[in-house]
C-alpha cells in the first residue's frame, strides 16, 4: 500500500495527497505545536508543509518506508523559514510605532496543552539550544523517530543525530529545571530586582552627609 501511495504521490494523484494529508496531518501539526508552542503558527506550518510536499512530489523515491520522515523533514524546513520570517517581521515592527494593544491569548493556548507549565519551560529551554540539537530532540523524543529515520528527515548522518540527541537530552534537562525554578520569580515580579551595591567598608548610609556636616561645624 505504501509503495502504491508513494508512486501515486510522485505522479501527483490528488486522491493520494488527500490520503497522505488525512494520515499524517495530525503528526505534522503535533510536531509544529511542540516546536513553536503556538497553535496558530502550527496550523500555518501544516498548510505550508503539504503545499511544499506537492511541489516536491517528484523527489519521492520508491521504497517500503513510510512517507512520515519525508513530511517531517519538510515540516522542519518550513518551521525554520517561518521562524526566520517571524524574526524579520519583529525587527521591522521594532522600527515603527507600536500598534494599539490587543488581547493576549497565550495563556489560553498554554492551558490547552497537557502539563502546560513543564511543556512551556521545556520550550523556553529548547529555544536557547543550538538549532541542530533542537531539531533532533523534537523529532526523536517528541515525535518518536529513531536515529536513522531522523537522519533521513534532516539529511544528516546517523552519528550526527545520536551525538546531538545525547547533548540535547543533558542540556535540556538542566535548562528546563532552571526555567521551572525561575517561573515563580517571574510570576511574582521579583526575577529582575537589582541587587543593591553594598556600601564601602567603613561607610554606612548617610556617612558622607555626616562627614560634610562635621567639617562645616569645625570651620565655625
Amino acid at each position: 500500500m505504501e509503495n502504491s501511495l508513494r508512486a501515486r504521490v510522485r505522479a501527483g494523484d490528488p486522491d493520494a495527497f488527500r490520503h497522505l494529508f488525512d494520515e499524517h496531518a495530525s503528526v505534522v501539526h503535533r510536531h509544529a505545536v511542540r516546536t513553536t508552542g503556538n497553535w496558530v503558527v502550527a496550523d500555518d506550518i501544516v498548510s505550508l508543509t503539504f503545499l511544499e510536499a506537492w511541489r516536491l512530489r517528484e523527489r519521492v523515491l520508491p521504497g517500503e518506508d513510510s512517507l512520515r520522515p519525508w513530511l517531517l523533514g519538510i515540516a522542519t524546513n518550513v518551521s525554520r523559514n517561518t521562524a526566520r520570517a517571524a524574526r524579520r517581521h519583529q525587527a521591522a515592527l521594532s522600527r515603527i510605532p507600536p500598534p494599539d494593544p490587543v488581547p493576549d491569548f497565550a495563556d489560553e493556548v498554554t492551558r490547552r496543552l497537557a502539563d502546560s507549565e513543564e511543556l512551556a519551560a521545556a520550550q523556553r529551554a529548547l529555544r536557547t539550544m543550538r538549532r541542530g540539537e533542537r531539531e533532533v530532540f523534537t523529532l526523536c523524543v517528541w515525535e518518536g523517530l529513531d536515529a536513522a529515520t531522523a537522519a533521513e528527515a534532516l539529511g544528516v548522518a546517523v552519528g550526527t543525530v545520536r551525538a546531538r540527541l545525547s547533548r540535547a537530552r543533558k542540556r535540556l534537562r538542566k535548562l528546563t529545571e532552571r526555567e521551572l525554578e525561575l517561573e515563580p520569580r517571574r510570576k511574582s515580579g521579583t526575577g529582575n530586582n537589582e541587587v543593591q551595591r553594598p556600601a564601602a567598608v567603613g561607610q554606612s548610609p548617610g556617612s558622607r552627609h555626616q562627614a560634610a556636616r562635621s567639617t562645616q561645624e569645625k570651620k565655625r
